[in-house]
């Protein structure tokens, strides 16, 4: 029976859309309480946010003796991150371009960061205990020199906002679990979608999973450029990266130390490489992420999948 999948799918698209809408509403008042730029509100708590679900897997794949699939995790999300996620957002708002200086200084930052662990992987083909430390250390002292960067906001400003923000941060958390859970059964009814109409196995991974794990990022991002919060798009995708690079592989090498095999991870560290000094180059220009520069990034996620499907089917 395909009705009922079909019904249930779309309202979790529904519910999914609309408690994006929410967040962006909530994290602009929960900067404005912080005294935070919505940049840096949005690099530091929700892409912590959204990087829950990848620390979880770094640590339960590390629990289980399988630290590599972190690994794969990190590097597969961070390329969707800042091509298709950004990429689909910057489109539908028909590109983001800002003008705040701290996109511009952060996102060489995060382009610098995200090699750490690459380096780290190169020098010795493994992600140590050791490495791991080092990697929790960056993502925290990082962060506190970005909470460093506050806003300058009258304390009566504050004290009017006081009694509000305990409630903001509530309903924020409640809606970010509601956006994690209707991503789930978005994928999971649309995973059923594809089965009734018999799609190849192929796909539905390839498309509605790869695209279901990101949506959470995908949907907040594309109701902040639409509400013209361009920098809450902007710093979701980058602190998200960089929540990954650091946090997410520090934790999990801490646990238990990474190793894969090392040609296959190079040139998934190319790709993202490649990805992340595109991103940089694009969003520090004059013109921003304009609808080109999207669909570029588009395309670089495209081939990064075509390629990887290619390049696995012919070593195993």
């Amino acid at each position: 029976m395909i009705l009922i999948p079909l019904i249930l799918f779309l309202i979790s698209c529904l519910v999914l859309v609309v408690s994006g809408g929410f967040l962006v509403r909530l994290i602009v008042k929960i900067a404005s309480y912080l005294r935070l730029s919505e940049f840096i509100a949005a690099f530091v708590i929700m892409a912590f946010s959204t990087s829950i679900p990848e620390l979880f897997v770094g640590i339960s794949s590390a629990i289980s003796g399988n630290p590599a699939l972190a690994l794969g995790t990190v590097i597969g999300s961070n390329i969707a991150d800042l091509t298709l996620v950004i990429g689909i957002a910057a489109l539908l708002g028909r590109g983001i371009k800002s003008k705040n200086p701290l996109i511009k200084k952060n996102s060489l930052f995060m382009f610098l960061i995200a090699l750490v662990p690459i380096a780290l992987i190169m020098f010795d083909q493994t992600l140590s205990r050791i490495d791991g430390i080092i990697l929790a250390s960056i993502f925290i002292i990082y962060m506190w020199h970005l909470v460093k960067e506050r806003k300058e906001v009258k304390e009566q400003f504050i004290e009017n906002n006081r009694k509000h923000i305990a409630l903001n941060i509530f309903f924020f958390i409640l809606c970010l679990g509601i956006l994690f859970l209707s991503a789930h059964f978005v994928v999971k009814y649309a995973t059923q979608l594809a089965i009734e109409l018999l799609l190849p196995v192929m796909v539905i991974g390839l498309f509605l999973v790869a695209i279901g794990t990101s949506l959470p990022e995908l949907i907040f991002e594309t109701r902040a450029v639409l509400a013209k919060k361009g920098d809450l798009a902007v710093g979701d995708a980058m602190g998200s990266v960089v929540c990954n690079s650091t946090l997410v592989l520090g934790v999990t090498a801490m646990i238990s130390p990474i190793t894969n095999s090392f040609f296959i991870f190079l040139t998934s560290a190319i790709f993202m490489a490649i990805v992340t000094f595109l991103f940089m180059i694009f969003i520090r220009s004059k013109k921003g992420l304009s609808i080109t520069k999207s669909s570029i990034l588009i395309i670089f996620y495209i081939l990064f999948i075509l390629f990887e499907f290619y390049f696995k089917s012919r070593i195993f």
